[in-house]
This record gives C-alpha cells, sequence and structure tokens, in this order.
C-alpha cells in the first residue's frame, strides 16, 4: 500500500526504500502531510514525501489521493521546528526525519518573489514584495480556497526604469484572465500550481522554461492556513489565485471584507485570476 517514486528512491537510496516498502520504516498509522488527517498504511495508499533542505531530508506520509509520491526542495529554514523527531542516519541515504503536526492560523504576510518570475520592480535596485493573504472566497455558494496577491509598488516589466505599473498585464501574459464577477470560478492555469505542505503555505509554482516548475513566490518562512482554507484547497484539490495593483485591496482583517474590497477592485477592472491546482498537497 506504500508508494516510494524513482526520484524519492534516488534520494534515499535502495536499501532505505526497500526497508520502507517493507514495513520495517513506514510508520502503521500517520498523519497526512497534506490533508493533516490520519491514515493507515495498512488498509489505504499511501505517498512517501520527502522535503529536501541543504543539509536535512524529512520523510512525511500522505494520502495517496492527496499527493503522489515525490521530492519537494525546501529550505533549511522551512524545515527548521517543524521536525518533531530525527532518526539514525542510514547508510547511503540522508539523514530521515518525521515532520510535527503545526498549529493553523489566518496567513495574511509580505514575502519576495524566488526564483524567476514575470514580475520585477519598477525601481531600479529594490527588490519587489508581494503581500499574500489566504482567505475563503464564495463562488456561488461554495468557499474557494483563495490567495489575493498584491505589491507593495508599482511592477514593471524586466529593464523598465518607466514606473509604470504593468503587474496585471504581465500576469495576464501569463495566462491569467481579468475577473468580471467574483462569483464565477476562473480557469485552470496549466503549469502553475500552489505549493502547501506540513500544513502551511510554502510557494506558488509557475512553469520553468526547462521543464517542470519552479518558484514565482515562495514564503521566507511556510505561513500558516487556517483549517478551513486547507480544507477547501483539499476538497477542490486547487486554489483561486487574484492578482490586484499596489493599493487596491491592502490587508483585510477579514474575509467579508476581503471580498468587498475585491468586489471594488472587480468594479474597477483591476482584478485578474487564475484557479491554480495543488502541488505538493
Amino acid at each position: 500500500m506504500l508508494d516510494v517514486s524513482d526520484e524519492v528512491r534516488s534520494e534515499i537510496g535502495d536499501d532505505e526504500a526497500d526497508r520502507l516498502l517493507g514495513g520495517d520504516r513506514a510508520p502503521d498509522s500517520y498523519e497526512c502531510t497534506s490533508c493533516r488527517t490520519p491514515g493507515d498504511t495498512h488498509v489505504e495508499p499511501t505517498s512517501t514525501v520527502l522535503f529536501v533542505g541543504d543539509e536535512t531530508a524529512v520523510l512525511a506520509f500522505a494520502h495517496a489521493r492527496c499527493i503522489p509520491s515525490q521530492v519537494v526542495p525546501v529550505s533549511e529554514e522551512q524545515l527548521a521546528g517543524a521536525v518533531r523527531s530525527i532518526s539514525q542516519p542510514q547508510p547511503g541515504g540522508p539523514d530521515l526525519a518525521v515532520p510535527a503536526a503545526v498549529p493553523h492560523a489566518p496567513a495574511p504576510a509580505p514575502a519576495t518573489p524566488a526564483g524567476p518570475a514575470p514580475t520585477q520592480p519598477s525601481a531600479p535596485g529594490q527588490a519587489a514584495i508581494l503581500g499574500i493573504t489566504c482567505g475563503l472566497v464564495l463562488h456561488g455558494r461554495v468557499g474557494h480556497a483563495s490567495l489575493v496577491v498584491e505589491p507593495t509598488g508599482p511592477v514593471g516589466r524586466p529593464g523598465s526604469t518607466s514606473g509604470e505599473d504593468e503587474f496585471l498585464d504581465l500576469l495576464q501574459d501569463a495566462g491569467f484572465q481579468p475577473v468580471t464577477d467574483l462569483d464565477e470560478t476562473p480557469e485552470q492555469l496549466p503549469g502553475w500550481s500552489v505549493l502547501v505542505a506540513m500544513g502551511k503555505l510554502h510557494a506558488v509554482l509557475q512553469p520553468a522554461a526547462a521543464g517542470g516548475s519552479t518558484g514565482w513566490w515562495q514564503a521566507h518562512q511556510p505561513l500558516q492556513v487556517t483549517d478551513a482554507w486547507r480544507m477547501a484547497a483539499s476538497q477542490l484539490s486547487e486554489v483561486t489565485m487574484y492578482a490586484v495593483p499596489a493599493g487596491m485591496v491592502g490587508r483585510q482583517p477579514r474575509e467579508d471584507l476581503l471580498r468587498q474590497a475585491l468586489e471594488r477592485a472587480v468594479a474597477l477592472g483591476q482584478v485578474v485570476a487564475a484557479s491554480l491546482p495543488l502541488a505538493g498537497t
């Protein structure tokens, strides 16, 4: 019932992979690293998920219906505090650790883009700062896990020094669509995804030129999300990402206020969005 993908096997080594598959190293029960509900390796298909930092690898388990077996690169800072205990190193493989449960809370927080991104600050020498607010946005009567992305200032195209804000234009070039009705669910955007792991929001991923995915936005520290947000994301297997220009929505403390601010921005034609499938969750 346990799946160890080829990429996980290559990281932990054949001996460790075989011990997992043989039941010597796999737990009978676990907390799914995606949906945070109990799992049982004896009665349901289970995936091994290896979070790899610079020096430490964290081995986690998840329902196969939530996430396939895979390797998820993260920073050492992202692993810090998420480890409950570390097992003895295995010959030929990395140190393995068991992720600890973490609390959940609303998560509005700013962070900087990481890796190649379709945005660049218009002011030379400044780092683009993107504010991310997590909340549930109703599409009709269904609450959708949503991210509202808002930069702290104008964002221009690479090399631009005009100061003109082209944030929404850049995202439309990448496939995001203008929003005219918040009750409508936007179409999924191929190649983009949202990484939620160990109960926290880690990154928004975009297609990489060489194939696969790369980080468009990455949290300095993984952001906590509410249980309701995480459950909605898991049930629908996607997250709605809204983007607005600087100063359009702001940091709203409640979801009803967030929706009101989004509705005002939609009326002004200042919102683009896409549905992004979950990666790593």
